[in-house]
């Protein structure tokens, strides 16, 4: 019986990576569709490819080894995540003072209340095999809202310095003088989740409902849960990104309420 299991592992291993090569082959013959335009990103999409397929095989083998695993594990394995979405946030924020700590807190403030409430609320099971792939889901969506808030205050406050000094000249308040792009940095979080929720079944039928009906669930049950994964995805996004810009609006003033932000010499030419 174990000798069929093995080889009944053997077997979908390979046939997953027989698939995976026919994907890699469309994706580089896309890539060379586009390089035949002048637009080049072989290199990068080769990297993007192979570093894809490495980390999903070991994310799988260490899922098959932790399977049976506690809470705590599974808490663990978010919180590495966690960490991960950080840094890949941070390196898109260039050049911005404290942006790890900055994107942790967001991340892990928007993602780690929303895990937390659905475990409460058993919307979430603490068993690790579905804890962490939904976890996982919500913390990638508050990793891109976090960038996404970040990027567009920042960009809202470096095209209107002038308006916001003038504004401090004349005795207004730090937090009044940017209101108006902290909540354009908040809207361009949640917009590509709001969009995603509008199309939700017309457009795309996302995985979790289709892992779920596979493996055997009502339907009905399983697009509900879907629509309350991509709820609390919104959610999270929202707590991220809020948190996002409230933390690097303290950080753009300096404790005599002048603006710190400048544009560089690059975008002033630019």
């Amino acid at each position: 019986m174990l000798a069929e299991l093995q080889n009944s592992i053997g077997n979908d291993v390979l046939m997953g990576l027989a698939q995976a090569v026919g994907a890699i082959a469309l994706c580089a013959a896309v890539v060379a569709l586009c390089g035949w335009q002048s637009v080049h990103v072989e290199r990068e999409a080769a990297v993007s490819m192979v570093r894809g397929l490495v980390q999903m095989v070991l994310v799988g083998a260490v899922l098959a080894l932790l399977l049976s695993g506690s809470l705590p594990i599974g808490s663990l394995i978010l919180l590495m995540m966690t960490i991960a979405a950080a840094f890949t946030a941070a390196r898109r924020l260039k050049g911005m003072s404290g942006a790890l700590p900055l994107c942790f807190w967001s991340i892990g403030g928007g993602a780690g209340t929303i895990i937390a409430v659905m475990l409460v609320t058993r919307s979430l099971q603490p068993d690790i095999s579905i804890l962490v792939p939904v976890g996982s889901m919500i913390i990638a969506n508050a990793m891109n809202a976090c960038a996404q808030a970040i990027e567009r205050f920042r960009a809202e406050i470096l095209a209107h310095v002038g308006q916001i000094e003038a504004g401090l000249s004349l005795g207004a308040e730090p937090s009044i003088t940017v209101a108006t792009y902290l909540q354009s940095g908040v809207y361009a979080s949640l917009l590509p989740r709001l969009d995603m929720m509008k199309s939700l079944g017309l457009v795309w039928i996302p995985g979790v409902m289709a892992g779920m009906v596979v493996s055997g669930a009502n339907p009905v049950y399983a697009a509900i849960y879907q629509f309350i994964v991509v709820a609390m995805i919104l959610a999270a996004s929202g707590i991220t990104g809020l948190v996002a810009v409230v933390l690097m609006r303290a950080q753009v003033f300096s404790a005599a309420a002048q603006l710190t932000l400048r544009p560089t010499e690059t975008q002033r030419t630019g």
